[in-house]
């Protein structure tokens, strides 16, 4: 009996405390919701942020290509050897920027120590064949001479102003040099693109291959490859956006300039050039590239900037904008995306206003 008693006792005392415990915890949820207070967006940030209104728009569909950047062969000079000889004092490099005119190397031949020879010979027979003129001239006045003596020393005299000429326009074309040496200049200003000479080399005049090759690199080329299923998207014309590793905050705007209407038999893919203006020479022959060609389309869909997405747990967020002490999360499904405009399906309609930068920063808050 006694111990039927303690047992009841104690479920009362449990019965009490937990009657008055449990309004305190209800007490104290209530009071700290009421305590939680709106976030502020701080004016600092605030005066950063670009904030933008949704509105719809033609739907603009972005297709991206690989591609590498690549000088453009046009406006380019390659230099070959015109004599056979050994290369030295070669100073330029690959990269160099050269001037027209500058010596890129010399090279020691004897083709144009004969060109030499071959000129001092002629200019000497010039006033030799014009002096036997002058005497033939003289002893026919004289008749000691025949006019045939006079005819002949005239056509020998013509013959050898005609070698003379011909001896100076080889060692023009050869560069004028009487050292027996042949300079490598430059034709035009730009940038050593190619070399395939070193000092001590042995050249020959036919052996096909060019020493230098010199762009002025103004205007690049970007090869890029086009795949069967996206060849329909792009036209010879179509404006584009290129973007590098190296500059990933920058566009480059160009047009693509020529589509090569062959497949090719390895990779099955056509090759399409685009033509780039090179302010600054900020594009180098062999960086890789990113072709972006965009298509508008006649749907019309929300349109959000790109910079305004936030994707985070496998969804796509925006914050919604409504003033400073009131910024909403909305999660969003999207449709398509180029590099500045985001399509959406549901989520937001036209007319709210989002955060279109730094809006990482005010999600991370509104979730803390």
């Amino acid at each position: 009996m006694f111990s039927r008693f303690i047992k009841l006792s104690a479920y009362g005392i449990l019965v009490a405390v937990a009657t008055v415990y449990l309004p305190s915890c209800k007490s104290k949820e209530a009071g700290g919701e009421e305590a939680r207070t709106a976030y502020t967006i701080p004016d600092s940030l605030l005066r950063t942020l670009v904030i933008d209104t949704v509105k719809e728009s033609k739907i603009t569909n972005s297709i991206k290509f690989n591609g590498v950047v690549d000088f453009n062969p046009d406006k380019v000079a390659n230099i070959f050897p015109l004599i056979s000889g050994n290369v030295q004092g070669v100073k330029a490099q690959l990269g160099d920027y050269v001037t027209a005119g500058e010596v890129l190397g010399t090279i020691k031949s004897s083709e144009i120590a004969n060109y030499n020879a071959a000129l001092t010979n002629a200019e000497s027979n010039v006033k030799l064949t014009a002096a036997l003129l002058a005497k033939s001239e003289e002893m026919a006045k004289s008749g000691l001479a025949s006019q045939v003596d006079v005819t002949t020393a005239k056509v020998n005299y013509d013959q050898a102003v005609a070698a003379k000429g011909a001896a100076e326009k080889i060692l023009s074309i050869n560069g004028n040099n009487a050292h027996g040496e042949y300079l490598i200049k430059s034709p035009i200003n730009g940038f050593i693109v190619q070399k395939n000479v070193t000092n001590g080399m042995a050249i020959r005049a036919d052996n096909g291959g060019s020493l230098f090759t010199v762009s002025d690199l103004k205007e690049v080329w970007v090869q890029a490859n086009v795949y069967e299923a996206s060849i329909n998207f792009v036209h010879e014309g179509d404006e584009v956006e290129v973007a590098t590793i190296t500059y990933p905050d920058k566009v480059f705007k160009g047009k693509i300039d020529k589509l090569m209407n062959v497949l090719d038999p390895t990779n099955k893919v056509m090759k399409m050039r685009v033509e780039l203006p090179n302010p600054g020479y900020l594009l180098k022959p062999q960086m890789f590239a990113t072709v972006t060609v965009n298509n508008d389309l006649p749907e019309e869909a929300i349109a959000v900037p790109s910079k305004a997405l936030i994707f985070d747990h496998s969804q796509y967020y925006v914050v919604v904008y409504k003033g400073k002490n009131n910024a909403e999360i909305r999660s969003v499904d999207i449709i398509s995306a180029n590099s500045t405009t985001t399509y959406i399906k549901s989520g937001i309609k036209p007319g709210e206003m989002v955060i279109g930068s730094q809006a990482i920063l005010i999600y991370g808050a509104l979730n803390s």
